[in-house]
């Protein structure tokens, strides 16, 4: 059996998937399947991985499914996936070729306080996204990577398959197609452990198309994913600032969906109370720029 499961979700990226598959093939190590989540494309997406799994050079498992969004194919990859450890690779990216190699490396010796590790993104020119670790740093969770040790930019996670099923699948809300992928990354912060590695995992190119590029639209198309998400960030921030700035995004997805019954959720009625009218102007803003 493969140590590893590189697995990704994608919808009518046909034209862009062949990148994934290419540097798949160029890694120094092979031990590794590739899981295709294929979230209801059509375009001759399963045409073009049939071709690829006939080719035979690398593991490939591909599985088909009605439209859910990209916590739908992550709920459906998390089901499937049979590896020790597994990364989530979008169809829009890919891995420089010691990125196999250099995870496997750094998987070994992790005790059962680790979740697993985070390594960094880069673009196409190899700079970094963001910033990197601190040097020293050994130990940690994503969110003290941000809001303690100042780091920027996405990162890459590789995670222990039987710890991420310790934790409720991503939620579908009907009509929705998107919920936050850090509910599940929050939710394993307050367990484990993390393993930083200053060394890149994934090439990241943002497409006109991809969520990154259209976050205030995603928004405004599914506010009651991002309710969810903020409901559980009120309840569970030990920061006045965030459980307050949360307040404010829920009273705009609340005022998307008018179901103010989503705001007594949070149990913090005053909280919602004084940020309603930050809440107002977030939602007209979102509004106006979409």
């Amino acid at each position: 059996m493969k140590t590893l499961t590189i697995f990704t979700p994608t919808y009518n990226r046909a034209y862009s998937l062949h990148l994934v598959y290419e540097a798949l093939l160029r890694q120094t190590s092979n031990d590794f399947e590739w899981l295709i989540i294929d979230d209801g494309s059509t375009d001759d997406t399963k045409q073009l991985v049939q071709g690829w799994i006939d080719e035979n050079k690398i593991k490939i498992r591909y599985i088909y499914q009605q439209n859910q969004g990209m916590h739908g194919g992550h709920n459906t990859a998390y089901d499937n996936i049979t590896t020790e450890y597994n990364t989530c690779i979008d169809s829009d990216d890919y891995m420089p070729d010691n990125a196999v190699a250099e995870i496997l490396k750094n998987v070994q010796g992790l005790d059962a306080s680790f979740a697993g590790i985070v390594g960094l993104d880069i673009d196409k020119t190899g700079h970094v996204t963001g910033t990197s670790f601190p040097e020293g740093l050994h130990k940690t969770t994503l969110r003290d990577i941000y809001g303690i040790h100042s780091v920027t930019g996405d990162k890459k996670l590789v995670l222990k398959t039987d710890i991420i099923r310790k934790y409720p699948k991503y939620p579908l809300f009907p009509g929705e197609k998107f919920v936050p992928l850090g509910h599940l990354y929050s939710l394993i912060d307050n367990d484990y452990f993390l393993k930083p590695v200053n060394i890149p995992f994934v090439v990241v190119e943002y497409l006109p198309d991809g969520s990154s590029l259209n976050m205030l639209k995603q928004y405004r198309k599914n506010p009651r994913g991002f309710a969810f998400t903020r409901v559980h960030k009120i309840k569970n921030s030990n920061s006045a600032s965030e459980r307050f700035k949360n307040a404010v995004h829920l009273v705009s997805s609340a005022m998307f969906t008018k179901d103010i019954s989503l705001l007594k959720q949070s149990k913090s009625p005053f909280l919602i109370l004084a940020a309603s009218p930050f809440g107002l102007a977030l939602n007209f803003y979102i509004r106006l720029k979409t």
